[in-house]
């Protein structure tokens, strides 16, 4: 079956889950996931993945092990097709609506110092440049942790100062819940949000790539 878009029950659901996040909630209402969010997230990413390739669906549980938070479910349902280890298209489902983006959404230390050497140099940073003004000039937010400060080593007047402070990096849209995301219309929103953002993908594999370093 293909895509018709997300249905009312997918925001009740998360909406409830937000309320009560935990396993009765959860197992009470897994039907509703299962039909009003994961088919759906499901069937749009096997839409689009002629054009921009397979996608992973993220599982529903948090990992706790290390968390404050010890709520045992994600309050949204998230789809990525990765271009680079990290690096890669995403979509999310929540209770806010849709949110789709693409870039890099957290980089090691290896990256970072790959990143702000590209930064830093104007045949690589220039263009870089280029690519986040025109992406936040057509509506787009660039996300991602950032320093509130300059980093050690470059000047409050560098021409690209703003993206220095950057320790990862990715631009998208978030939609808030309307007609048009019960209909294929959602599919087309994603779709016109990825292939503005690819030239940020682009720039994040070319000059950042995957993290080298041991995974922990």
């Amino acid at each position: 079956m293909g895509f018709t878009g997300f249905p009312d029950e997918a925001f009740l659901f998360y909406e409830g889950l937000e309320a009560d996040n935990s396993k009765i909630y959860f197992g009470a209402h897994k039907h509703l996931y299962e039909q009003a969010v994961r088919a759906p997230m499901r069937a749009l990413t096997e839409e689009l993945g002629p054009e921009f390739g397979e996608a992973h669906l993220f599982r529903p549980y948090r990992d706790v092990r290390f968390a404050k938070d010890k709520s045992p479910y994600k309050t949204h349902q998230g789809a990525f097709v990765e271009r680079m280890p990290g690096i890669g298209l995403y979509v999310e489902i929540s209770a806010e609506g849709l949110f789709a983006a693409g870039g890099c959404y957290t980089q090691a230390s290896d990256q970072v110092a790959r990143y702000r050497a590209a930064v830093d140099e104007d045949v690589s940073g220039k263009p870089l440049a280029a690519i986040t003004g025109a992406l936040t000039a057509a509506g787009h937010t660039l996300y991602g942790e950032r320093l509130k400060t300059r980093p050690r080593g470059f000047g409050e007047d560098h021409p690209r100062i703003e993206l220095l402070r950057h320790r990862s990096i990715f631009a998208g849209k978030r939609f808030e819940p309307a007609e048009w995301v019960h209909t294929a219309e959602a599919r087309d929103r994603v779709a016109r949000t990825w292939r503005d953002v690819e030239p940020l993908v682009d720039w994040l594999c070319a000059h950042v790539r995957g993290s080298e370093l041991p995974r922990r």
